[in-house]
């Protein structure tokens, strides 16, 4: 539906709810997501708190419209980043997508840390609403690894995957759009984990003050030791 075919309450919610989300980005910045409150986003609208509960009816509502729309907007990044790449170009398109999600998370460390951080006590997000979003930026990484899988690039592994590895390929693959062999599929998880724990270490400071002098060069160096391990 058009915003000009939305009626004028319609169009209100929409604007009304895209505030909320704004304000609760910068609560979620300022006060963390143990401390996101209804109240403060209510005292931000200018609204009483009874208002806001017409739109979002609780904390994790308001969690879960966070987490939603990190999920989208990181995904959104790394999407177009790595679409802009020649598709030939395997080994290009994975260092676009690595620093488009290194540029969003150290642009955005609250939200990274929302969605990759530890969890929220007494939160649980709902997969219904966030196994979407989330798997979006997997499914363009385990796209490269596929496509590389089946160039005949990848690797042969020192020792042979479990068998039942080669079951979870065949199923996950399936909910991810691509066809992973075992190998594969063991690759995609290493690179997948890696970014983001590369990612992780330094939006949260895990290597320590002064460590590395060049954070560019270790990410470069790091994107490039994954890269060899399918093949590119």
């Amino acid at each position: 539906m058009t915003d000009a075919a939305r009626t004028p309450r319609a169009r209100a919610r929409v604007r009304t709810m895209a505030e909320i989300v704004r304000i609760g980005r910068a609560e979620l910045a300022r006060s963390g997501a143990a401390a996101l409150s209804l109240r403060a986003v209510a005292r931000e609208l200018g609204v009483v708190s009874s208002a806001v509960y017409r739109y979002v009816p609780s904390r994790d509502a308001l969690l879960t419209l966070l987490i939603e729309d990190a999920y989208d907007e990181l995904a959104d990044r790394v999407s177009a980043a790595e679409a802009a790449v020649d598709r030939a170009d395997l080994p290009g398109r994975l260092r676009a997508a690595a620093h488009a999600l290194r540029a969003w998370a150290r642009a955005e460390p609250a939200r990274y840390g929302l969605l990759y951080g530890g969890p929220v006590p007494g939160y649980a997000a709902p997969p219904e609403r966030t196994t979407g979003p989330g798997t979006r930026v997997i499914r363009v990484l385990t796209a490269i690894v596929a496509e590389a899988d089946a160039a005949g690039l990848i690797p042969a592994p020192a020792h042979p995957p479990a068998p039942a590895l080669s079951a979870d390929a065949e199923r996950i693959g399936a909910e991810l759009g691509s066809a992973l062999s075992a190998t594969a599929l063991g690759r995609a998880l290493t690179v997948w984990t890696g970014l983001f724990g590369a990612v992780g270490f330094e939006v949260f400071g895990q290597y320590g003050p002064g460590t590395f002098t060049d954070p560019d060069a270790v990410f470069d160096a790091q994107v490039s030791a994954l890269a060899g391990l399918i093949g590119l």
